[in-house]
């Protein structure tokens, strides 16, 4: 059965639109035009051209240029979009033009087609109503904001207090249990699980702390600049007043940018943000390389902690189990590596007064904010709340490091030190059967000396 059709016309002329749909031509012309990857506009930049257009609409009517049914029109539209009832009407590539422009038309045919079905009456104009005292040029990179912002404070940051939390009871449950400290790979003096632990913990906390200083950058709106930031067609006053309405809709400290020249220019908050989720991919990166060392076995690794077993390992190799999570992990931060890439190079192709690498840079932003929020909970959830010490395999390792005779250095010396642990890594034998052999010390002054828990 063919498909219905209905007629649409822009500047350009008539096209033929799906009849179920609401967008209008220059979607459709768009849609038709950029068949390029499977990479759609991401919904959560949709929700934030929800909250953008409200906020817009209710400026509009504040100042008098736009009438009390319109805005109310608007409004429930955009409600709409925010809670995800008019999905499929937004069908764009991220592989389009570079200022996003096509899908700010999309919203705006989109919120005034179905703002006519409500009205019942041809209300509303996309350009002239939804799209008033606004350019797609202010108005996408204002939605990247909000969406980047947004996401940071509801998906990122409780994943992060999650495994902060989990560490900190990690941190309870393993004080007192002593274990081999580690230098390039190599055995070092002794340290308490939990005080390595506590490094994991406050990676993490630093982490956010860097992100949230970052997200201040992204509560800066380029909304009121218009088309190339001089604010042409927007009424004094828009700009501040669109920003307040925008922090009450969404419950974000949205301000206006007190440059428009640079918010439609730059990328740079966009940079700084991402920067500060590389490093919290850094130290992800870090944290599940240390849980697989030091799971790693069962019986010829290192073995000191074991991890859930949540599934088998090996198609070849019976009852053989991997660090999967972690290896997730590592996935992830390479991935977030990868955009922080793509987006400085983008941020570093703005031209005049407007960057036209956008859509990509928010599609690779918001990728990088979800994977890292999925990957921390499921990191979470299937295995860091499972880390067990093995205290016999961490004791056994503690009590045969070559590196104990760091305790020795005060009283034997520097010198005389290596001359033990060579001769005891040689011989196969114990520091102390070295320290004897090579009269250095009594039996009693060793065992005065040498307490490998003490030395934490």
């Amino acid at each position: 059965m063919a498909e219905k059709l209905r007629k649409e016309k822009d500047s350009m002329g008539e096209v033929l639109v799906p009849a179920d749909k609401y967008w209008g031509a220059q979607t459709e012309r768009s849609f038709e035009n950029f068949k390029i990857g499977t990479e759609k506009m991401p919904g959560e930049v949709i929700k934030a051209f929800g909250y953008l257009k409200k906020s817009a609409a209710m400026a509009n009517h504040k100042l008098e240029k736009l009438d009390e049914k319109k805005c109310k029109v608007i409004c429930r539209v955009c409600d709409e979009i925010i809670a995800g009832k008019l999905e499929g009407n937004f069908p764009l590539a991220v592989w389009q033009t570079g200022s996003g422009t096509q899908s700010n038309m999309n919203v705006n045919e989109v919120i005034a087609h179905r703002g006519n079905e409500i009205a019942k009456t041809n209300l509303l104009h996309p350009n002239d109503d939804v799209n008033k005292s606004q350019s797609s040029n202010d108005t996408f990179p204002t939605a990247m904001h909000i969406a980047g912002a947004m996401e940071i404070k509801e998906m990122l940051i409780p994943a992060i207090d999650g495994l902060i939390a989990t560490f900190k009871k990690l941190e309870k449950e393993n004080k007192g249990i002593v274990t081999t400290g580690r230098t390039h790979l190599q055995d070092a003096v002794p340290v308490a699980f939990s005080q390595e632990i506590s490094g994991w913990r406050n990676m993490l906390e630093k982490s956010k702390t860097q992100i949230l200083t970052a997200q201040k950058g992204l509560c800066e709106l380029a909304l009121g600049g218009t088309a190339v930031g001089t604010g042409l067609n927007a009424p004094k006053g828009f700009d501040k007043i669109v920003a307040a309405f925008c922090k009450n809709n969404t419950g974000m400290p949205f301000v206006t940018a007190k440059n428009k020249f640079h918010a439609l220019t730059s990328l740079d908050d966009m940079v700084f943000a991402h920067g500060a989720l590389k490093g919290l991919a850094a130290n992800l990166m870090k944290i599940a390389n240390d849980v697989r060392w030091k799971a790693s076995g069962p019986r010829d690794g290192l073995g000191e902690i074991t991890i859930p077993a949540n599934e088998p390992g090996s198609s070849i190799m019976p009852g053989k189990v991997n660090p999967t999570q972690c290896e997730a992990v590592t996935m992830v931060a390479v991935r977030v590596m990868g955009n922080d890439t793509c987006i400085g190079i983008a941020a570093s192709q703005g031209n005049f007064q407007l960057n036209v690498f956008l859509p990509v840079t928010i599609y690779s932003f918001l990728q990088s904010v979800r994977l890292l929020a999925d990957v921390i909970t499921s990191f979470n959830k299937n295995c860091a709340i499972g880390i067990k010490a093995d205290k016999e395999k961490m004791n056994y390792n503690l009590h045969n490091s070559l590196m104990l005779v760091t305790a020795l250095n005060p009283y034997i010396g520097y010198e005389n030190g290596a001359k033990v642990a060579k001769l005891a890594h040689k011989e196969k034998i114990s520091l102390k059967a070295a320290v004897m052999k090579l009269g250095l010390m009594s039996e009693i002054e060793f065992d005065k000396v040498f307490q490998p828990e003490k030395m934490v």
